[in-house]
This record gives C-alpha cells, structure tokens and sequence, in this order.
C-alpha cells in the first residue's frame, strides 16, 4: 500500500483570472495537503494551469498576441495569486512545459499501442466555450450547448478516437467495488447514471487548429494535435515524470484529485479509462465541490458580481477568507458568499470564540503568574476536562479525510467553547482571592493546553493565525507537537507566555463595495415571486386525444386532454397556426389544472395548454420522455 499522498487542484484553464472557484479548490488542496504533511505523511501537492485548445488561440487572436505569449501571461496571474496566498504546492505544471508535452505523447502512444486508439471521422456539435462535443438530443434548441448556452458550431472532421465505449463495465465495476472512488456519494451516484446510458467513443484530437500537442512522430501525422482534455489529464502523471524522469512516480496513484462539479465527468469517467489502457492504477478519490454564488446570484462578468478572491484576502484577511470558505458550506454543495457572512464568522467564530480565548489566557496569566504557564496541576483538578476534549479530538481527524472540513471546523469550536467555558465556570479570579493559586493556576492551563490542542488541528486552514498562537503559548507548530498533544494526549510544558496583539479586531461595516444592480437586474426583481406562488399551480402532464378547429376563429383549437381524469379536459388554446388536428392529436403537453373555467367563444376552457414562443413561434412544451396522463410537473 502507498503511503505517500499525492493531491491535485485540478489545471485551471487560462481563459480568465483566477475567481472564488478557483482559490476554494486550491485551499482545500492546501489545507488537506498541510494536514497530511503535520501528521508526518510524504505529502506531493500539485497545481497548475491547462493552457491548449481553440479557445485559448481565439483569445489570444482577439487581444494580438501569440497563443504562447496569452498563455504565459495569464498563468502567471495564477501562480501569482497561490504565491501571495502562501499556497503550499510542491509544483506547478502548465501543459506548455516540455516535460508534460513529452508524458502526453508518451501516453497517446502507449495507448494507440494498447489498441484503444483509432482513426476516423467525426461530425458533431462543438462547443468552444466548453471544449466539448455534443450529440443532438442534447443540444438546447438544436443549437445551444447544455452547459454553458453558448451556440455550438457543426464539426466535421478527420479524428483520432479513444475506445472508451470498451471501458464501459471495468468503469461500473471500479464504482462498485471502490465505495468512496467518487466523493460525495451523490456525485458518484450521478456518474453511475451517465455510463450505464452508454459510453461513446470519444474523439482525442483536432485538426482545425494548431494550438495544443502534436501528436508522437511515430504516426506522422503532423496536423491533429490532442485534444484539451486528453492533453489536460495527462498532466496528473506528466508532473511525477511519466514519460521522462520517473523519481516522484511513487506517489501515484492520486489520493485526492480535487474538482469542481462542472468537470467531474471528464475526471470520474474518462480519466480512469485513460489509466485502465495505460495499465496504472487508479486515483483513490475524485472529489467534487459544488459553486460559489454572490448574495444569492449566479456570478458573471456581466453583472460584475464576480468574487475577486485577492480583493476579499487584501480586505478582510487571508486567514480570516481561508476559514470562511471551509466552514460556511459543507463538500460537494453550493456556498453563497457574502460579506455579511463573512463579517459574522469573523466576529463570531474567530473573534469571540478564538481570538478572545488566547486574550483572557494571557491577560490571566500576566495577572496571577507573571505569565508563567504550569500544566502540573491540570490533570489534578481539571481531568474531565481534558478527557472530554481529547474525546472529541480523537473522532475529528477523520471529518478532513473526508473533506468535510465545515465539521472539522465545527467539532475543533467545540473544544474552543469547552475553554471558555472551563473559565467561566471555575472563575480563576475567585480562586485567587481564596488562596488557591494552583487551582487558578491549572485553570489558565486548561484553557491554554484545549486551545494549543485545537490550534495544531486548524493549522492546516488557518497557518498563520495557529502559528501566532503557538509562538504566544511557547510551544512548536510541528508533527512533534502533533504527536505530543494530539496522538499521546500529553500537555504543554512549563513556559512562559508571550503577549501578543488581539488576532481578530472587530469588524463593523463592509470592506468591499458591493457592485450596484443593473437596470435589467432591478426589472427582473420586480417581476420575481415566492416560490409558495408558483407551487400553487398544478400542472399535468396530458395527452391530447382529440383537436378540433373553431369555425369563427383562426388562433384557437379545441382540444380534448386527458389528464388521469374520469374524462377528458376540454382546453381552448391559441395554437392553430402551428398546429393543424391531424398532426397535433396523441402529443403529449403541460397543462395547468387548477385554472377556474373561463369561457371563450362561447365554448367553456377548463385549465390551460403549456406554450413556448419566440421570434420564429409558438412550440407546445411537452415531457422529454413520456409520462402518465396526469403525472406532476415540479
């Protein structure tokens, strides 16, 4: 068994400047790589930037610049950006790197080799935005892409292709026997669905550009290049050597490959069929967050509510923004940023919880002890204390190997509020006046050691803060102490306490400006509702079993829907010129159910056929599959 641990932020593409997505993965990253490293674990973290594809090359067309030289300057923001923020990886690759260009080729090779790789031609909906393909029936309008929106462009074009189609069970074989392969489960759930409706294969290269890795000499065939994602992945193996200089290749396999959910697929399905033709073995776990919004706002560009992850650090604080992102929402869901809840973690959590604990500790200790800390007497009077807290240390670790660092956060407060309970409860003050200066002494201990304990296991989010509080309480911020106070459960030796300023002065209003609502964007709130007003529709699914026309009216038809009832539903819409009776009869539609009767025309309409229009008409909105006369549309 591997006992080195290797974790990955995923490569960030350079089509833009680092935002909140992206400085949340790599804190993770860091955080759970700090984590290992403070257990004494061989610890490879790696990072870096995905800089090939089509995308790239537009860009850089667009601003008169080279591709390479777009490339260079974006990624150099990235690493920028970890740099500043004190990010603690061991390297950081970038798909431009001679070294990678020479791992992906090896791997290609290898692979075409192995039989997994062969030529044909594709035709498909292509995506630039997304660097994907798409098959029609998951095309928006038969044009959009269904991620993004973005109008797709129809490729035809010679390619080479991955048999991923022949990975298809060894996939559902590793998700059944591997149970946290994929993490969370719900993800992985989501993943299971996708392969089993059937895996294609997929095309690995392009030959409508030149902007990516040409593909080994050995085929000579110099106009394809890889594609992005296949050139992309490669780099979790191209960083330890593979293909060059083999000596880090011991820390693969990957123990956590960190991802945002949007590219989850592309990690959880075809990169370990990529590892499977390439006979190594695969990632421990391919974990998934969710997304960041902005009070409650989907961020763009356009609104100009995207969070700048520099601008909140330079405001508020890194240490203070690091603990915010990983306590405010739990792994694999969706985190709103605000500035309110910044401010209330910063004055809650850290400020009253954290910062005010190592305050008294030291205000007390320069009081009664000339700051003179002693734990001889801890155990003596306070050893309930000390038990509960190091009972709840002994579960915690295992929150963080899961990345469920809210809780990791959560249970190390509860060991913060033990401490500042311990001195409420016991009042050092009043011991002193009665003359038992040990007992008051242990007291101040107490709070001192639960506070060192919590403050070594927070260190991995919170560096800097933890490492304040160690050089104040006089003690090392090591795997030693790690060992010392956490694994053997022992206290803090004989010290002397050095004061320090208050950790978390309190905030009182925003630091940032907040970007002011568009026009657009206050007309759209004006027509918002509550969720409770749209639940009060019912709509159906129905089935419409028979149409006929109106004599007197050229815009409505008089159907006959049947919605589960005892009988059919006589519903007039205004449809008759897209739709004449023959075609329309047997179509499934929405129909809104709970409508009082009006009467039009004289004829009684009893709900209302669902519809779609724009500037080329009006389209009946049905059920991409089909449902039961009645079924709930939610």
């Amino acid at each position: 068994m591997n006992k080195k641990i290797y974790i990955t932020t995923p490569i960030y593409y350079v089509n833009d400047v680092p935002h909140i997505g992206h400085a949340y993965t790599t804190i993770i990253a860091d955080s759970l790589a700090r984590f290992y490293r403070l257990k004494g674990r061989d610890t490879f973290f790696l990072t870096g930037t995905d800089e090939h594809g089509q995308k790239i090359e537009q860009a850089a067309t667009a601003r008169g610049k080279s591709a390479k030289e777009y490339a260079d300057e974006v990624s150099a923001k990235f690493k920028a950006l970890w740099d500043d923020f004190d990010i603690s990886y061991d390297c950081f690759i970038r798909t431009t790197d001679e070294n990678h260009k020479i791992g992906a080729q090896k791997a290609f090779e290898t692979m075409f080799k192995n039989g997994d790789i062969y030529k044909g031609e594709y035709e498909g909906h292509y995506c630039v935005s997304c660097e994907t393909f798409f098959t029609d029936s998951q095309l928006i309008n038969n044009e959009y892409c269904p991620d993004c929106g973005k109008i797709t462009t129809l490729v035809k074009e010679e390619s080479y292709f991955f048999r991923l189609s022949a990975y298809q069970d060894k996939l559902l074989q590793w998700y059944q026997e591997a149970d946290d392969c994929v993490m969370p489960k719900a993800k992985k759930n989501e993943v299971i669905n996708f392969v089993k409706q059937g895996l294609r294969d997929l095309s690995i290269t392009r030959a409508s550009f030149d902007w990516g890795i040409k593909l080994p000499p050995f085929l000579g065939d110099s106009k394809h290049v890889l594609y992005v994602w296949l050139d992309a992945l490669v780099n979790y193996i191209s960083a330890l050597g593979y293909g060059t200089d083999e000596k880090n290749f011991s820390y693969w396999p990957a123990s956590f490959h960190l991802v945002g959910k949007d590219i989850l697929r592309f990690h959880s399905v075809y990169w370990p069929a990529f590892l499977m033709s390439l006979n190594l073995p695969l990632p421990k776990h391919i974990a998934a967050h969710g997304w960041w919004t902005r009070n409650g706002e989907k961020m763009s560009k356009s609104k100009g509510n995207v969070v700048n992850p520099r601008e909140v650090a330079e405001a508020y604080g890194l240490e203070n923004f690091r603990y915010f992102l990983l306590r405010e929402v739990p792994f694999g869901q969706d985190g709103d940023f605000s500035q309110k809840a910044l401010i209330d973690r910063i004055n809650s959590d850290l400020g009253n919880e954290l910062g005010n604990l190592l305050n008294r500790i030291i205000g007390m200790s320069g009081k009664y002890s000339n700051y003179e800390l002693d734990s001889s007497f801890v155990l003596k009077f306070y050893e309930k204390d000390i038990k509960a807290v190091d009972a709840i240390l002994d579960n915690v670790e295992s929150y963080m190997c899961e990345l469920q660092t809210n809780k990791y956060l959560e249970e190390l407060w509860k060991v913060l509020t033990i401490a500042n309970q311990s001195i409420a409860i016991y009042e050092p003050w009043v011991k002193i006046k009665e003359g038992k200066k040990e007992e008051a002494g242990a007291i101040v201990a107490l709070a001192a050691n639960l506070l060192a304990k919590a403050s070594i296991l927070f260190s991995p989010i919170m560096p800097k803060t933890a490492q304040t509080i160690a050089n104040s309480l006089g003690f090392k911020l090591d795997t030693k102490s790690y060992e010392k106070l956490i694994i053997n459960k022992e206290l803090l030796d004989k010290t002397v306490i050095t004061p320090t300023a208050p950790l978390f002065p309190r905030i009182e209003k925003e630091l940032m400006n907040t970007p002011e609502p568009t026009t657009q964007e206050k007309e759209i709130k004006k027509e918002l509702i509550s969720a409770d007003k749209f639940f009060a529709s019912k709509i159906q699914v129905g089935v419409i079993v028979k149409a006929e026309t109106i004599e007197k009216s050229d815009r409505l038809l008089k159907l006959l829907v049947d919605i589960g009832e005892e009988k059919p539903r006589q519903i007039l819409s205004a449809i008759r010129a897209y739709y004449d009776v023959e075609s329309i009869e047997g179509t499934q539609v929405c129909v809104v159910a709970n409508l009082k009767p009006v009467k039009i025309m004289g004829f009684e309409s009893y709900g209302m056929v669902l519809t779609a229009e724009d500037k080329n008409g009006i389209a009946l909105i049905s059920p991409q599959n089909a449902k039961s006369p009645g079924s709930t549309v939610k």
